[in-house]
Protein backbone atom coordinates (compact mmCIF):
# COMPACT_ATOMS: atom_id res chain seq x y z
CA UNK A 1 0.00 0.00 0.00
CA UNK A 2 1.45 3.23 -1.15
CA UNK A 3 0.56 6.65 0.01
CA UNK A 4 -2.07 7.56 -2.81
CA UNK A 5 -4.25 4.50 -1.35
CA UNK A 6 -7.60 5.76 -0.27
CA UNK A 7 -8.56 4.29 3.45
CA UNK A 8 -11.70 3.38 3.75
CA UNK A 9 -13.91 2.53 6.24
CA UNK A 10 -17.19 0.95 6.09
CA UNK A 11 -20.29 0.65 8.54
CA UNK A 12 -23.49 -1.36 8.11
CA UNK A 13 -25.56 -3.33 9.94
CA UNK A 14 -25.93 -5.74 7.27
CA UNK A 15 -22.95 -7.93 6.10
CA UNK A 16 -24.35 -8.40 2.72
CA UNK A 17 -24.10 -4.56 2.10
CA UNK A 18 -20.45 -4.54 3.63
CA UNK A 19 -19.35 -7.27 1.43
CA UNK A 20 -21.02 -5.76 -1.38
CA UNK A 21 -18.89 -2.20 -1.05
CA UNK A 22 -16.02 -4.51 -0.02
CA UNK A 23 -15.94 -6.41 -2.83
CA UNK A 24 -16.79 -2.99 -5.71
CA UNK A 25 -14.05 -0.69 -3.72
CA UNK A 26 -11.45 -3.89 -2.47
CA UNK A 27 -10.80 -3.89 -6.22
CA UNK A 28 -9.98 -0.48 -7.17
CA UNK A 29 -6.27 0.01 -7.25
CA UNK A 30 -6.08 2.86 -5.38
CA UNK A 31 -8.46 1.71 -2.28
CA UNK A 32 -8.42 0.21 0.98
CA UNK A 33 -10.63 -1.35 2.91
CA UNK A 34 -8.85 -0.69 6.42
CA UNK A 35 -12.27 -1.37 9.10
CA UNK A 36 -15.62 -2.49 8.77
CA UNK A 37 -18.39 -2.12 11.57
CA UNK A 38 -21.88 -3.21 12.06
CA UNK A 39 -22.81 -0.40 14.11
CA UNK A 40 -22.68 3.74 14.62
CA UNK A 41 -20.69 3.80 18.12
CA UNK A 42 -17.99 0.71 16.82
CA UNK A 43 -17.42 2.98 13.37
CA UNK A 44 -16.92 6.21 15.23
CA UNK A 45 -14.23 4.28 17.75
CA UNK A 46 -12.51 2.55 14.88
CA UNK A 47 -12.76 5.74 12.63
CA UNK A 48 -10.69 7.74 15.50
CA UNK A 49 -8.31 4.98 15.83
CA UNK A 50 -7.46 4.37 12.16
CA UNK A 51 -8.46 7.81 10.45
CA UNK A 52 -9.42 6.47 7.50
CA UNK A 53 -9.51 8.93 4.73
CA UNK A 54 -13.20 8.20 3.99
CA UNK A 55 -16.08 7.29 6.38
CA UNK A 56 -18.57 5.52 4.50
CA UNK A 57 -21.58 5.06 7.25
CA UNK A 58 -25.26 3.73 6.65
CA UNK A 59 -27.82 5.86 8.36
CA UNK A 60 -30.03 3.72 10.29
CA UNK A 61 -27.78 1.31 12.43
CA UNK A 62 -27.66 -0.31 16.27
CA UNK A 63 -26.24 1.75 19.34
CA UNK A 64 -25.49 4.77 16.78
CA UNK A 65 -27.43 5.84 13.68
CA UNK A 66 -25.20 6.95 11.08
CA UNK A 67 -26.14 10.89 11.39
CA UNK A 68 -24.95 10.88 15.16
CA UNK A 69 -21.89 8.79 13.76
CA UNK A 70 -21.34 11.56 11.08
CA UNK A 71 -21.79 14.82 13.47
CA UNK A 72 -18.85 13.35 15.90
CA UNK A 73 -16.49 12.55 13.33
CA UNK A 74 -16.98 15.30 10.75
CA UNK A 75 -19.36 18.37 12.76
CA UNK A 76 -18.96 21.76 12.74
CA UNK A 77 -17.32 20.91 16.30
CA UNK A 78 -14.79 18.55 15.33
CA UNK A 79 -11.26 19.98 15.31
CA UNK A 80 -9.57 17.47 12.78
CA UNK A 81 -13.18 16.18 10.86
CA UNK A 82 -13.08 13.24 8.68
CA UNK A 83 -14.37 12.92 5.59
CA UNK A 84 -18.01 10.52 5.78
CA UNK A 85 -19.85 9.46 2.56
CA UNK A 86 -23.69 8.66 3.38
CA UNK A 87 -24.82 5.53 2.23
CA UNK A 88 -28.64 4.78 2.44
CA UNK A 89 -31.33 3.40 0.92
CA UNK A 90 -33.34 5.81 2.80
CA UNK A 91 -33.91 8.78 0.91
CA UNK A 92 -36.39 11.24 3.12
CA UNK A 93 -35.60 14.77 3.12
CA UNK A 94 -34.73 14.47 6.48
CA UNK A 95 -31.96 12.28 6.53
CA UNK A 96 -30.41 14.32 3.81
CA UNK A 97 -30.45 17.21 5.72
CA UNK A 98 -29.25 15.76 8.92
CA UNK A 99 -26.79 14.39 7.12
CA UNK A 100 -25.69 17.87 5.50
CA UNK A 101 -25.64 19.50 8.75
CA UNK A 102 -23.64 16.87 10.25
CA UNK A 103 -20.86 16.98 8.21
CA UNK A 104 -21.20 14.51 5.77
CA UNK A 105 -19.22 15.36 2.44
CA UNK A 106 -21.60 13.71 0.20
CA UNK A 107 -24.32 11.01 0.04
CA UNK A 108 -25.53 8.37 -2.32
CA UNK A 109 -28.46 5.64 -2.31
CA UNK A 110 -27.40 2.22 -2.10
CA UNK A 111 -28.61 1.27 -5.45
CA UNK A 112 -26.52 3.54 -7.29
CA UNK A 113 -24.43 2.25 -9.68
CA UNK A 114 -20.75 0.40 -8.56
CA UNK A 115 -19.03 3.34 -10.82
CA UNK A 116 -21.05 5.81 -9.10
CA UNK A 117 -19.90 4.52 -5.36
CA UNK A 118 -16.49 4.35 -6.66
CA UNK A 119 -16.61 7.89 -7.93
CA UNK A 120 -18.33 9.35 -4.74
CA UNK A 121 -15.65 7.66 -2.41
CA UNK A 122 -12.84 8.91 -4.39
CA UNK A 123 -14.66 12.87 -4.43
CA UNK A 124 -15.15 12.69 -0.53
CA UNK A 125 -10.86 11.66 -0.57
CA UNK A 126 -10.21 14.58 -2.55
CA UNK A 127 -12.50 17.04 -0.53
CA UNK A 128 -14.75 17.75 -3.90
CA UNK A 129 -17.97 16.05 -2.39
CA UNK A 130 -20.01 14.02 -4.66
CA UNK A 131 -24.59 14.59 -4.14
CA UNK A 132 -26.42 11.80 -5.85
CA UNK A 133 -28.14 12.94 -8.38
CA UNK A 134 -31.51 11.38 -7.64
CA UNK A 135 -31.29 12.60 -3.73
CA UNK A 136 -30.71 16.14 -5.43
CA UNK A 137 -33.79 16.45 -7.42
CA UNK A 138 -35.75 15.13 -5.03
CA UNK A 139 -34.64 17.65 -3.02
CA UNK A 140 -35.27 20.12 -5.36
CA UNK A 141 -38.72 19.51 -5.74
CA UNK A 142 -39.60 19.06 -2.13
CA UNK A 143 -37.88 22.44 -1.80
CA UNK A 144 -39.98 24.26 -4.64
CA UNK A 145 -43.10 22.90 -2.79
CA UNK A 146 -42.17 24.60 0.37
CA UNK A 147 -42.43 28.46 0.69
CA UNK A 148 -39.60 28.68 3.20
CA UNK A 149 -37.12 26.55 1.18
CA UNK A 150 -34.11 25.65 2.30
CA UNK A 151 -33.21 26.06 5.59
CA UNK A 152 -29.26 25.02 6.40
CA UNK A 153 -28.68 24.72 10.23
CA UNK A 154 -26.43 27.57 11.80
CA UNK A 155 -22.64 25.96 11.14
CA UNK A 156 -24.17 25.87 7.47
CA UNK A 157 -26.12 29.14 7.23
CA UNK A 158 -22.56 31.14 8.32
CA UNK A 159 -21.01 29.78 5.13
CA UNK A 160 -24.25 30.09 2.79
CA UNK A 161 -24.78 33.81 2.90
CA UNK A 162 -23.82 36.90 0.15
CA UNK A 163 -20.70 36.54 -1.78
CA UNK A 164 -17.63 38.26 -0.96
CA UNK A 165 -17.85 39.23 -3.87
CA UNK A 166 -20.39 38.87 -7.50
CA UNK A 167 -20.26 35.12 -8.51
CA UNK A 168 -20.10 35.60 -12.96
CA UNK A 169 -22.49 33.71 -15.05
CA UNK A 170 -20.17 31.30 -15.82
CA UNK A 171 -19.45 30.16 -12.20
CA UNK A 172 -23.46 30.82 -11.33
CA UNK A 173 -24.12 28.11 -14.39
CA UNK A 174 -21.43 25.79 -13.01
CA UNK A 175 -23.03 26.08 -9.66
CA UNK A 176 -26.51 25.89 -10.67
CA UNK A 177 -25.48 22.25 -12.94
CA UNK A 178 -23.25 21.33 -9.65
CA UNK A 179 -26.52 21.69 -7.31
CA UNK A 180 -27.92 19.16 -9.49
CA UNK A 181 -25.81 16.66 -8.90
CA UNK A 182 -23.52 17.13 -12.13
CA UNK A 183 -19.99 15.89 -11.96
CA UNK A 184 -16.96 17.68 -12.76
CA UNK A 185 -16.72 15.67 -16.22
CA UNK A 186 -20.51 15.79 -16.84
CA UNK A 187 -19.85 19.69 -15.85
CA UNK A 188 -17.07 20.09 -18.80
CA UNK A 189 -19.25 18.34 -21.15
CA UNK A 190 -22.32 20.00 -20.80
CA UNK A 191 -20.72 23.84 -20.52
CA UNK A 192 -17.78 22.65 -23.08
CA UNK A 193 -15.08 23.43 -21.15
CA UNK A 194 -12.31 21.25 -20.06
CA UNK A 195 -12.07 19.59 -16.24
CA UNK A 196 -9.62 21.71 -15.47
CA UNK A 197 -11.57 24.97 -16.06
CA UNK A 198 -14.75 23.53 -14.13
CA UNK A 199 -11.71 23.13 -11.21
CA UNK A 200 -10.71 26.90 -11.55
CA UNK A 201 -14.35 27.77 -11.74
CA UNK A 202 -15.12 26.15 -8.32
CA UNK A 203 -12.20 26.77 -6.29
CA UNK A 204 -13.59 30.86 -7.46
CA UNK A 205 -16.98 30.10 -5.95
CA UNK A 206 -15.89 28.18 -2.97
CA UNK A 207 -13.42 31.44 -2.25
CA UNK A 208 -16.18 33.71 -3.36
CA UNK A 209 -18.97 32.08 -0.66
CA UNK A 210 -16.65 31.22 1.88
CA UNK A 211 -17.39 27.33 1.50
CA UNK A 212 -15.57 24.03 2.25
CA UNK A 213 -17.11 22.45 -0.44
CA UNK A 214 -19.76 21.07 -3.06
CA UNK A 215 -22.17 20.37 -0.91
CA UNK A 216 -21.85 23.42 0.77
CA UNK A 217 -21.88 25.31 -2.86
CA UNK A 218 -25.53 23.75 -2.91
CA UNK A 219 -26.85 24.22 0.09
CA UNK A 220 -25.71 28.41 -0.98
CA UNK A 221 -27.63 27.47 -4.47
CA UNK A 222 -30.44 26.15 -2.83
CA UNK A 223 -31.37 28.68 -0.18
CA UNK A 224 -30.94 31.16 -2.70
CA UNK A 225 -33.12 30.22 -5.21
CA UNK A 226 -29.92 29.56 -7.97
CA UNK A 227 -31.46 26.24 -8.67
CA UNK A 228 -34.62 24.40 -9.37
CA UNK A 229 -37.70 22.26 -11.06
CA UNK A 230 -37.78 23.46 -14.31
CA UNK A 231 -34.22 24.96 -14.71
CA UNK A 232 -31.37 23.21 -16.13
Amino acid sequence: MDDMTIRLLIADDQEMVRSAFRMILGSQPDMDVVAEAADGATAVEEARRLRPDVCILDIRMPRMDGLEATRLLAGPDVRDPLNVLIATTFDLDEYVYGALHGGACGFLLKDASPALLVEAVRAAAAGNALISPSITVRLLAHMASQRGGFSPSPAVRKQTGRPIEPLTQRELDVVRLLARGRTNEELALELYVTPATIKTHLANVQRKLGVRNRVEIAAWAWENGICGPGQP
